[in-house]
């Protein structure tokens, strides 16, 4: 059964189920109602006749011709009369020893208690052959029971209203019976729209539109699905986008790769080339295997890029960390950059005391330290690179700063992307450029659990700050 008909179903039982219940207990009450207004205009009848039927002064005595004259004006309502004297016998409209009222009321009536009663037509105490409605009202004088005054009704006086009310409560419940179905198939309608708009949306995120948005109030669990699948496509078009741009870096870079490769190996391949053909001469030589040396080292470099990339993103490496001098470190990354610095005219200054002591992978650290400084070497001409070195509160920070170009907000929000590259015209550096130099290091530095910031402004040089805590927090954290 589909859902729009099972809801129907759902919403016409609880409104059919309501009006039944109403129905019903709106007919027990009117019933009530209408049963308990007869009885109490009858007992209105028997105070009258309380009130005039006896005169005044001899209460024992009772006025036939006054009650004569009420049953004629309240016979055409079918309203009838009954005395009984202090020994349950009746004496009105005739006397009868054989008829009267029934001892488990008569003990009631004694104590002066109104009885209200429904009579069958079988009953001795009125001469009528339909069902009636009575009242038994005593009558006392000096505290002693001298009559009980009956006044009955025929029941088909209320219930001819009755059966009035119900035709109309008929006609109204079939009306309400089209109205609910209506009613029913308005509201399911209406869920089954919201529920469409769900499942039309989820074709197109299935189809690749990821540009999808569903509006909703948010007044119901539906309207919360709704915002829960707008959040949903909204990661997914983020992850989309995500995804495109590392691809579209991985071409990059594997056009550059490619680029970077493709150099070297021309060049190694003419030089063995003249080497096998004795097309160098004896003094070239040295030179020919010295660049066949540097070239096959910008390939092992490249290739070394990416492996460490991936073991360091997936956790494949383990860190040897000790404590040692970061200063040796420093002076010796420094007297390896010394030739390119001075290729780019720029000088490097290291700000330091002799000793501070860092806690990390000796190894990792000047890799890390090697690489930042090398960027700043590769971004700045006829300039200087500061680096410095001092102990914090339980950690080692330290700075590298140039006077190079500097970056963009832009560009400092994505430099930590692998294959990013700050400066895209500046990819065939000599120094073999790959894009994931800075992208390692940000792993790395996670791993020792520091920190690693930049700040940097166009034309006004770059800064990064590193953080490396020491030995006792670095326990800790693990």
């Amino acid at each position: 059964m589909k859902l729009i008909y099972q809801w129907m179903l759902a919403f016409f039982g609880v409104i059919m189920t309501t009006i039944v219940i109403v129905g019903i207990a709106f007919t027990q009450y009117s019933t009530k109602t209408a049963y308990n207004n007869t009885w109490d205009q009858l007992e209105g009848y028997a105070s009258v006749i309380e009130r005039e039927a006896f005169k005044q002064g001899s209460q024992a005595t009772l006025s036939k011709q006054f009650i004569d004259d009420s049953q004629a004006i309240l016979s055409q309502q079918r309203v009838s009369f009954n005395f009984f004297n202090a020994q349950n016998e009746m004496v009105y409209p005739a006397p009868n020893s054989n008829v009267s009222v029934k001892k488990k009321y008569w003990k009631y009536l004694k104590k002066g208690q109104v009885q209200r009663l429904s009579m069958s037509k079988d009953s001795r105490q009125f001469n009528n052959d339909q069902d009636q409605l009575v009242v038994f009202k005593p009558v006392f004088y000096n505290d002693k029971l001298i009559y009980v005054i009956g006044v009955g009704s025929s029941i088909k006086n209320v219930k001819s209203g009755l059966v009035t009310m119900r035709k109309n409560l008929l006609i109204a419940f079939l009306l309400s019976t089209i109205g609910g179905i209506l009613l029913s198939y308005v509201l399911a309608r209406y869920q089954i729209y919201r529920i469409s708009r769900l499942r039309n949306a989820t074709h197109l995120v299935a189809e690749g539109d990821f540009d999808v948005h569903i509006d909703n109030p948010g007044k119901d669990e539906l309207d919360d699905l709704a915002t829960d699948f707008n959040e949903m496509v909204h990661s997914l078009n983020e992850s989309e986008a995500e995804i495109k741009r590392q691809e579209d870096r991985r071409r990059q870079f594997m056009a550059d790769a490619a680029h970077e490769m493709r150099t070297p190996l021309t060049t190694v391949k003419g030089l063995l080339e003249g080497l096998a053909y004795d097309a160098i001469p004896e003094e070239m030589r040295e030179k020919s295997i010295s660049l066949m040396q540097n070239e096959t080292n910008r390939l092992i470099r490249l290739v070394n890029e990416n492996l460490d990339y991936e073991k360091i993103r997936t956790n494949q490496i383990k860190l040897n960390q000790q404590t040692f001098n970061a200063v040796e470190a420093l002076q010796n990354i420094q007297e390896q950059l010394q030739k390119k610095a001075a290729d780019a005219g720029d000088t490097i200054v290291l700000e330091a005391q002799e000793e501070v002591a860092i806690y990390a992978d000796y190894d990792r650290f000047v890799q890390v330290m090697f690489n930042i400084m090398q960027n700043a070497i590769q971004f700045t001409n006829n300039g200087q690179i500061t680096v410095t070195a001092e102990a914090g509160f339980h950690e080692t920070i330290l700075t590298v700063s140039d006077t190079g170009i500097g970056m963009t907000p832009e560009q400092v929000k994505n430099i930590w992307e692998r294959y990013y590259k700050a400066d895209p015209s500046r990819k065939n550096t000599k120094y073999g450029e790959s894009g994931l130099g800075l992208a390692i290091v940000h792993q790395l530095v996670q791993l020792h659990h520091g920190t690693i910031e930049v700040q940097s402004e166009p034309d006004q040089g770059t800064t990064f700050t590193l953080t490396f805590p020491d030995e006792t927090v670095t326990t800790d954290a693990n």
